[in-house]
């Protein structure tokens, strides 16, 4: 990886399609918010000659963060491709957000990708939410490497990073975490900080000088080896213990000297399958330089250590009705399977659909199956549609570049896919197959919005529709119950960048109101009530009169009608127009405006007019003695209450189970879970848990989950009842 010959041109740094599988590379890069992502991804596509030496395309924007949205909030809030070229590989690089709120948008990285590279800042370390990506992907086998950055941070220290690096991302092998390759420094300053100027290959014992703002390779000084030797020694024992070649360790160990290109060749199969995980450091060019620290060092694991999407294989693929389908992993000749990965607004194009392909080949004008399924409860409707793509570009940064066709293990955009969702699944018109969706996290923020004037309300609904058509991390809701419509969002930045994309991708301004939740009301005790209707203006009158006890129930019992009427007080067809006044009246509310349950209304007596009674007459009846009745007993309110689940790290127990009794919650259990983690569970009310995810988050320092489900309405103590009741009325 380190001996290479690199033969590129600036123009042949700006990959287009691919032509076949194996010259393809699918990489994302990892890595907590800060930790220098994109600034690798211009230095890789400066040294690959894809930009200018200012880090620029042709238009003048970079590749990274280029849209208004990322330079306003001086971010990565969204998935970026950019593809470049290295040695006759295409490497499409994914460039993913590293706050917390935007992981949605890491999830579809990493599942068009085939390995990921790590990014540590080594003046930072490595954080909590980054570890936990790291066990996902250990989970599934993707190889990885780790990238430190920040070398020229007073604070940076690569022998500590990687000494840190190893404990975190090892695991139970340690050895499986070790450098390829040293820095060197050059004289020191005056603030007494010496910087990195160059690297020493461990296994090629190679000196790569990048001082002159260009890679020159040197022997280095005979009294730099011992210095490496340890370090040396160390990685090829991690080499040879990865091998497949199991008399290997036998002969080194036996003093028979091994060879660097066997070493080279095993070390590139081990990252391969994902049991070694290097680790290199890089730094972005000088200005007026053309490659910066470690950038060719690490276009060349990319190239000769990371999978090729056949090695990678396919995620689970069914027919539309759920049978299971076998393919050719990564074949262009087999039936057409691609996932869309991300759905964006183009102002000048439309709707542009990043997909990557498993299967077949994807070409211009084509006529695809659009399948999109198991998103239903976050507002994206089951669909099946055929659609005719658009044109097929590559991006980089604002360009889109056509290209003719996409084979399978590659990367493009499609324009025009009117239904095509994120997550949905093109596949042949005759032909269609539905791939597995990927896991997403629950959006569990709500923010309740408002039109903020009546142009804004009559776009509203399609400004919504197109925000969760790109988002699947994020949830439309339109709750019946409260009449306030609801976005569910990751956290509060994800949450501003909805509203922000609402105004200025859609024109649509909105208002934030306080959230409320679904509230419902019962009886603290038995009751009577008489409903009395008699009017008389003019031709037929209205006469009505009903009787009725009302009794509070256990709860989850919902609303009872009985009928105990004798005699024929109310004739049997009025007596479902009294139950149906009862519910409608019960359905606003008989005190604080909530839904009113838990009851049995009992109808025992009442009145009729042989001429003035009729159905209205008793439906206003019966909801004017259920009124009454409420007037003379006590009216509890209800609240939801959540069966809470939180996964969190065994050092932030003792802080979250205080935090949650600090919300009224009843802690119902815990479970030891891999990992050092702790599974609690409680049950708490979701009046207390509005903010939980931004609250859990700064508790455990990004490093904890949670879910929520609803399992019931329980009466809510009187102080707090009379607080809620008091906001609602200042509201």
């Amino acid at each position: 990886m380190g001996d290479k010959a690199h033969t590129h041109t600036g123009a042949a740094g700006r990959a287009q399609a691919a032509d076949h599988p194996t010259s393809v590379r699918n990489v994302v890069l990892v890595g907590h918010s800060g930790s220098g992502k994109t600034t690798l991804v211009e230095a890789l596509a400066l040294t690959a000659g894809a930009v200018n030496r200012a880090g620029r395309v042709e238009d003048g924007g970079t590749v990274s963060d280029y849209d208004d949205i990322e330079h306003r909030q001086q971010r990565s809030v969204q998935l970026s491709l950019v593809p470049l070229e290295w040695d006759g590989i295409k490497i499409n690089l994914l460039d993913t957000p590293g706050y917390a709120d935007f992981v949605g948008e890491l999830r579809a990285g990493l599942r068009a990708a085939d390995a990921a590279l790590f990014v540590v800042s080594a003046s930072d370390g490595v954080d909590g939410s980054t570890r936990m990506v790291w066990d996902e992907c250990a989970a599934v086998g993707m190889p990885r490497a780790i990238v430190v950055t920040h070398l020229e941070a007073a604070r940076a220290d690569f022998t500590e990073m990687t000494r840190v690096c190893a404990e975190t991302f090892g695991g139970d092998d340690p050895d499986a975490v070790l450098p390829l390759y040293l820095p060197l420094h050059g004289p020191q300053g005056l603030d007494g900080h010496a910087p990195v100027t160059g690297l020493i290959g461990l296994l090629t014992q190679k000196l790569f000088d990048y001082s002159s703002g260009e890679r020159e390779e040197h022997e280095p000084d005979p009294d730099r080896l011992p210095l490496i030797e340890e370090a040396r020694n160390r990685l090829i024992e991690g080499i040879i213990a990865e091998s497949e070649d199991e008399t290997l360790m036998d002969r080194y160990l036996g003093g028979e000297p091994c060879d660097v290109k066997t070493l080279i060749e095993d070390l590139e199969k081990a990252v391969a399958r994902g049991v070694f995980f290097p680790v290199l450091a890089a730094a972005p060019a000088a200005e007026g330089a053309r490659q910066g620290l470690g950038t060719v060092e690490l276009l060349g694991l990319i190239t000769g250590g990371f999978p090729t999407p056949p090695e990678h294989g396919t995620p689970r693929v069914t027919t539309i009705d759920g049978t299971p389908r076998e393919l050719n992993p990564c074949d262009p000749d087999a039936p057409l399977v691609a996932e869309v990965v991300k759905t964006s607004s183009d102002p000048y194009v439309g709707r542009l659909s990043l997909v990557r392909l498993f299967s077949g080949t994807l070409r211009a004008d084509q006529t695809v199956h659009v399948s999109g399924h198991g998103l239903a409860d976050r507002g994206h409707e089951d669909h099946d549609v055929d659609e005719r793509i658009g044109a097929l570009t590559t991006p980089f940064g604002k360009q889109q570049r056509p290209v003719s066709h996409v084979i399978a293990g590659d990367l493009a955009c499609v324009a025009k896919l009117g239904r095509a969702e994120t997550g949905d699944t093109l596949s042949d018109k005759d032909d269609p197959l539905l791939v597995e969706p990927w896991e997403m996290p629950d959006p569990l923020l709500p923010l309740a919005i408002r039109a903020h004037s009546k142009p804004d309300e009559d776009k509203l609904s399609q400004g919504l529709a197109r925000l969760v058509a790109e988002d699947p991390t994020m949830r439309l809701e339109h709750n019946q119950d409260t009449h306030q419509v609801v976005l569910w969002c990751l956290g509060e930045a994800h949450a501003d960048v909805a509203l922000e994309r609402l105004r200025s991708r859609y024109g649509v301004q909105v208002d934030v109101v306080p959230h409320r939740v679904a509230l419902r009301e019962t009886f603290g005790g038995k009751a009577a009530g008489r409903g009395r209707h008699v009017k008389q203006s003019g031709g037929h009158g209205q006469f009505a009169i009903c009787e009725i006890d009302v009794e509070p129930l256990p709860g989850g019992s919902g609303l009872e009608f009985v009928d105990k009427v004798v005699g024929g007080a109310v004739p049997r067809q009025f007596i479902p127009s009294v139950e149906k006044g009862v519910r409608a009246q019960a359905a606003k509310g008989v005190a604080a405006g909530h839904p009113l349950i838990d009851v049995r209304v009992t109808l025992r007596d009442g009145k009729a007019h042989s001429v003035d009674s009729s159905d209205a007459a008793f439906q206003t009846a019966g909801a004017l003695a259920l009124r009454e009745a409420a007037a003379d007993t006590r009216i509890n309110l209800l609240e939801p209450v959540a069966e809470v689940s939180v996964l969190v790290g065994d050092d932030y127990v003792g802080p979250v189970m205080s935090d949650l009794s600090g919300r009224r919650g009843r802690v119902l259990g815990t479970e030891q879970s891999v990992g050092g983690r702790t599974l609690i569970r409680a049950e708490v009310p979701e009046i207390e848990i509005g903010r939980y995810s931004v609250d859990l988050r700064a508790l455990s320092h990004g490093t904890a989950r949670f879910s929520r489900r609803y399992v019931r309405h329980e009466p809510m103590p009187t102080q707090v009842a009379e607080r809620v009741q008091e906001e609602a009325l200042n509201a």
